[in-house]
Parts: structure tokens; sequence; C-alpha cells
């Protein structure tokens, strides 16, 4: 397994319900995940229950864009029973919990892999590695996808500010999405009373960066409805992260003899459907149960995964439109459709079974 993110953590968890042995490769000195919140859809919630997995203590009951609001506070949309709710967890939680459910003796860190090749051979550390099957889950950036496959991350001319508030700073707070003109503010409630707030907007050129990533989340939404500029300054500055969106085009096919692409190093997306770990999730259990049956795993996942990636480019271009007349329609078709159609509009991806690991 090369990778010790969620997806990889996964991953290795359900090859052990199978009796494989395991070996996780993480480049990093400490294996410990980075990032702010994210959204676990009923999907998700599936899979890790397939894997054994349990966080329901880790997260929050809430509902993803439900709460719709323009920037100076005017409601747009407010959520309706029949919305589809998700679990609002922060990333290190989830991580942690996967990380947990595996023995420290299948964790390998400060190994960095370098070379892969069909035949199950892997290059880290001045040493070779042969395995039977070699699970790329490497992300967006995958050395294992650009030098087997092909297809560099692709800029989405579209940037994120995420954060984290401490416990009780800024509380209560309800979840909420906040549509300006091709910017969008999303506030979800955490355990311990915190706060995940992002930020999306667009962003010419790709690597860019900014001396003060709060300063300047605040010089473009400072002025927006509470409590947004108090979650913002509530958050410590070391701790405002800021990332280009990326993704990836489709890839042929997610195997190659003994190597298999997994999560982000296979099919990369926007978040803009709150479906990226999610899916990392789905690909673990699909894995786990055709293990055997790699070509059933490959078609099943590009089919279910790559209407996916399609949609969340639509949703960039959605997202990051400035034009007004549009941006008025949006907020207008936002109000006035109805319950059903909103939830097949937000939740359509939300809808899975999970198959069964033997």
């Amino acid at each position: 397994m090369i990778g010790a993110g969620i997806g990889g953590l996964a991953a290795a968890i359900g090859l052990r319900r199978r009796g494989w042995s395991v070996s996780v490769l993480e480049r990093a000195p400490v294996i410990a995940e980075v990032g702010a919140g994210l959204t676990l859809w009923p999907n998700a919630v599936k899979a890790l229950a397939a894997l054994g997995v349990d966080v329901s203590d880790r997260g929050v009951p809430t509902i993803s864009r439900g709460n719709i609001l323009t920037p100076g506070g005017r409601w747009v949309r407010r959520n309706h029973p029949d919305d589809v709710g998700v679990l609002a967890i922060h990333r290190a939680d989830l991580h942690d919990v996967l990380r947990k459910a595996l023995p420290e003796s299948v964790l390998h860190t400060d190994t960095e892999v370098t070379a892969v090749t069909t035949d199950g051979t892997v290059r880290c550390a001045g040493e070779e590695r042969r395995a039977d099957l070699v699970i790329a889950a490497d992300g967006v950036n995958s050395l294992t996808r650009r030098t087997l496959w092909s297809g560099d991350a692709v800029f989405q001319h579209r940037t994120i500010w995420r954060g984290v508030t401490p416990s009780g700073s800024v509380w209560p707070v309800r979840e909420s999405l906040s549509m300006g003109r091709g910017e969008q503010v999303g506030v979800l409630p955490l355990p311990d009373e915190r706060v995940y707030w992002f930020l999306t907007a667009n962003e010419p050129r790709p690597n860019v960066l900014y001396a003060d990533n709060q300063a300047e989340v605040l010089r473009r939404i400072g002025t927006w409805h509470h409590p947004i500029p108090d979650l913002v300054n509530a958050t410590p500055e070391d701790q405002v992260l800021h990332n280009d969106m990326l993704d990836i085009d489709p890839v042929p096919t997610f195997v190659k003899d003994r190597v298999v692409l997994l999560g982000d190093a296979a099919h990369a997306m926007t978040p803009d459907l709150g479906q990226g770990a999610c899916q990392a999730l789905e690909d673990a259990v699909v894995l786990a149960a055709y293990v055997d049956d790699l070509a059933r795993y490959d078609s099943e996942r590009r089919a279910r995964v790559q209407p996916m990636m399609a949609a969340a480019r639509a949703g960039v271009a959605r997202n990051s439109d400035t034009n007004a007349l549009r941006h008025l329609v949006l907020l207008a078709a936002a109000r006035v459709v109805p319950p059903a159609a909103w939830r097949k509009a937000t939740a359509q991806w939300a809808d899975w079974e999970s198959p069964v690991i033997p």
C-alpha cells in the first residue's frame, strides 16, 4: 500500500479482513492526517460499516447544502426534513480511527516510494520490495499514476481556504452555505464545540501564495454575514490552510497487472460534491470485496466515479461563475426548487449499496 491517507488506511483494513498481509508505506516521518473538516455522506458511512469502523462518536450529524444564504445573510433556503443528512467530522479524527484499526507493525513511515513497476516491484529507501498487489493510494499527484499511466493534476482555476475554530470560541453555530458570485463559504459544526469553515474562490494562476492566509480570507469575506468573520478571526493564523483545487482527467483503467489505483490517485475531483473521501472509502470496500477479481473492481469503480468526476467539474463551472444575472437565477432556483428535486440534486451520489467483504 503506497500512502497512509484515508483511502490507503481503509484499503489496508479491508484487505486484512480478507486475510491479506499488508504493508503501508508512507513517506512522511509521522502518520498523521492534516486538514480541516469533511462530510461523510450515507455512502461513506456504509463503507465504514463494511470495514468494521465506527466514527459516529467523532462526528456531528448535520445537513450539507441545506441552509443557503447570501453574503449579506439573506436566507435563500432552509433545511428541510427530506434533506439527506451527513456526518461532519474532522479529517484528523477520521484518520486517527482508521490508523488505530491497524497494528503498528503494518505502518512504515519515512519510506518514500521512488518507482513502481507493473510486476509488483516497489523501489523505496534504497531497496526493492515485491508484492502480489501494489495499491497506489498516493494522492492527486500520484507518482504511480504519472509513471505507469499518464496524467498530471489539473488546476481548475479555483482555490480553497479552510480552518477549524478552537472549542467554544464561536458557538453555537448552525450549518450553512453562503453563496457569493464566484465565492462560497461553508460552515459546519464539529464535536467539542468546534466549527469547520471553508472559502472557495476563483484563482487565475496555480501556486499563488499569500503571506497571511487569515488576512487574505478576511479581505475577501470580512464583510459577510455573522458568524463568518468571527469564525475566521477565531482560527489561529497558522492553522488557516490554503490549497489550489486540483483534479485529474479520467484514466482508462484503475488496474495494470499487479498495480491498482485507489482514491485521489484514481479519480481526484474538486470538493464541490463533498465526495472525495467518501469515494476513497467506497474504493477500499469494493477492492476488499473483489480483490480476487480486479477487473470487477475496475469496471464497477470507474462506472461509479467517473460520472461523478464530470459532475464535479460542472460544479466548478457553476460555482466559479461571476455573472450577476446567472447568479440571481441560481439563487432563485435554490429558493423555489421542491424538496424532492433539491434532495436529488444535492445527494444523488449518496445512494450506494455496499458489497459484503467475505
